[in-house]
């Protein structure tokens, strides 16, 4: 595996054991594990044993972390085609119990691993654009780009984490082979989209080269609490964050205290 100096790293200070799962009583666990995570409706699993064995067979990615005997972090992808030289990560969760130990990270290095060992140069994925943890780990932590904004992109889904709003996600891109790049600052950048009055969200019409769109703390939360306010946060990043991604603007970073750093359009005289 190239990079195993990091990986061995990362993989220590997890405190787990990452390999590939192979046989089916491994990934039969690990659905009872997305299970456990996304709690779904019995009739819309996030995915099947059955075809993470085809995945498997077929030459994908699918791999677990265990700590001791205890499978407690898992993902699954498939490669595209040959010319593109690309991954798409399908699925990924770790348990309750073993988050804040960066077990994602460590996974995600081994997953980088196994990619490029098979010359694969990217790896992209989608996660949820209102989940700040999802983004400052993607975008800061990985380095990956947001590439697209993808509306309502799996339909409902009708679990725990999604509840029964529309499933926008964004696109992300990780370029195995590149430096990781700068951290961006937000600093100077102009608020387009930020909580109002009762955490409600609050956007205005701002024309600016770097600005920021803001994100609710928690919208897990929300969605179980006050899904109307969930639901026009989601609109409201759709519309914000989806509409500068259409004119053209790049998402250059996430700042963990704001949202997404967005570079627009302006910075070369033109509108975003």
């Amino acid at each position: 595996m190239t990079d195993m100096t990091e990986f061995k790293a990362a993989v220590g200070a997890a405190g787990v054991q990452i390999r590939e799962l192979t046989d089916l009583a491994d990934m039969t666990a690990a659905c009872a594990l997305f299970t456990e995570i996304w709690r779904p409706a019995p009739d819309n699993p996030p995915v099947t044993a059955e075809l993470m064995r085809a995945l498997a067979s077929g030459g994908g990615y699918v791999a677990g972390a265990f700590d001791g005997g205890r499978l407690v972090a898992a993902s699954a992808g498939f490669c595209g085609p040959p010319r593109e030289r690309s991954l798409h990560s399908h699925i990924a969760g770790v348990a309750a119990s073993a988050r804040g130990r960066a077990v994602g990270r460590a996974l995600k290095l081994h997953q980088r691993g196994w990619a490029l060992e098979r010359g694969i140069d990217h790896i992209t994925w989608t996660f949820d654009p209102l989940v700040r943890r999802n983004a400052w780990f993607n975008l800061t932590r990985l380095g990956a780009r947001p590439v697209a904004y993808l509306p309502d992109f799996y339909g409902g889904m009708h679990d725990a984490i999604n509840g029964d709003d529309e499933t926008d996600r964004l696109l992300v891109r990780w370029d195995l082979e590149l430096p990781r790049p700068d951290r961006a600052s937000a600093e100077g950048a102009a608020v387009v989209l930020s909580a109002g009055p009762g955490g409600s969200p609050s956007a205005v019409e701002v024309a600016a080269a770097t600005v920021l769109v803001g994100l609710p703390d928690d919208i897990e939360t929300l969605r179980r609490e006050r899904p109307e306010v969930a639901r026009a946060w989601r609109l409201a990043v759709r519309r914000a964050l989806g509409g500068l991604m259409l004119a053209g603007a790049s998402v250059v970073g996430f700042d963990r205290d704001g949202g997404y750093v967005v570079r627009t359009r302006q910075q070369d005289g033109e509108q975003p």
